[in-house]
């Protein structure tokens, strides 16, 4: 008995595609098409996965004959091989290896930890002024202190939930399409629930602003902030509950985000390799002009927000730039707007690159 038919035989019997035993195996669908039309042989770690997936010794998958074997499922099996992967439901495709709940998850850390960072800057306006502390830059420091907290208690958010995806991603290099019409649709409607209700709280911290400027300058900051939280946290996790239903762009991702070593140390086929180093060389470039932008962005928020600026009523004299300063966050979504601009355009004319 050859290869070919003991590996055809062991994915119908587990009623398993070529594709989800290529995510799997961390190859491409085509590796196994080749295998199977005996045009190419597996590397020796993809055969040894293979004989942990279906139970099986590596003679008896390479030479022996596994046809008239007992389904994986019987108690022999499980006793010998109790790492087998368990049987794939028929069916359309499974999400075998964890993807929904790790996009769950990331969409949940991600906004809370940028929401967390903004609200450091609400509850610093609040309280600014509030107790006598040395000044730092034109600001107090009161509100230096709650700011540097607000955003060290986002990254507790933030770092961990990039470790994990890059763990994820390396771990899983190609994930199958498993998503169907329907849960692309339903992702669509509660992406355009979360946007309003993000809108509408913008909206909100505006109108408090206006309200309560004159009377509780600090207080009409505040709310401004806070209802600007509120609003970023919807919009961004609706924006990823979303962005989780587009597999082909987390597949693609994955040559972006990992770096070139981690690629060429990744167990997979050579043509999935050569598709990932090729898209980290675009990304690469792509990210420079990104981070060119956001740096650019970031200069001039924190002008906006330390700077001294010279009075009109006495020119020879400089005060902190006082209320306006407020607006400095406004830097970063203007860099991310242009940023997004950039990369449409990249992805509209740079596919022949």
């Amino acid at each position: 008995m050859s290869f070919r038919n003991n590996l055809q035989h062991l994915r119908a019997e587990r009623n398993m595609t070529q594709e989800q035993l290529a995510m799997l195996l961390g190859v491409s669908r085509q590796s196994v098409t080749k295998w199977e039309a005996e045009r190419t042989t597996p590397e020796l770690d993809k055969l040894l996965k293979m004989c942990q997936i279906f139970g099986c010794t590596l003679d008896d998958l390479v030479s022996g004959d596994l046809t008239a074997r007992a389904a994986a499922s019987d108690t022999t099996d499980e006793q010998a091989f109790p790492h087998a992967v368990p049987q794939v439901p028929a069916g359309p495709p499974q999400d075998i290896c964890g993807y929904e709940e790790h996009q769950l998850k990331l969409a949940w850390k991600v906004p809370t930890g940028v929401a967390i960072i903004l609200l450091g800057i609400a509850l610093g306006l609040l309280f600014e002024g509030s107790v006598e502390l040395a000044s730092w830059s034109g600001r107090d420091g009161l509100f230096v202190i709650i700011v540097l907290l607000g955003v060290l208690a986002g990254l507790a958010f933030l770092v961990p939930a990039g470790m994990d995806h890059a763990a994820f991603q390396k771990a899983h290099p190609f994930v199958e399409d498993f998503y169907t019409d329907e849960d692309r649709a339903a992702a669509r409607k509660a992406f355009s629930t979360s946007l309003i209700a993000g809108v509408a709280f913008i909206i909100a911290g505006i109108g408090a602003l206006l309200m309560l400027e004159k009377s509780a300058e600090n207080w009409a900051l505040f709310f401004l902030m806070f209802f600007i939280a509120l609003g970023v946290w919807w919009i961004i996790r609706g924006g990823m509950l979303l962005g989780r239903t587009n597999v082909a762009e987390y597949n693609k991702s994955v040559g972006e985000d990992l770096e070139v070593e981690e690629i060429m140390s990744l167990k997979v086929d050579e043509e999935r390799r050569a598709a990932l180093l090729t898209q980290k060389r675009r990304g690469s470039k792509l990210g420079a002009v990104c981070g060119a932008i956001m740096i650019l962005s970031t200069i001039v928020g924190l002008g906006l927000l330390f700077a001294p600026v010279l009075t009109s009523a006495n020119p020879d004299e400089f005060e902190p730039l006082g209320t306006s300063a407020a607006w400095f966050w406004v830097a970063w979504p203007i860099g991310g707007m242009l940023c997004g601009i950039v990369t449409l355009l990249w992805e509209a004319f740079g596919q022949n690159e």
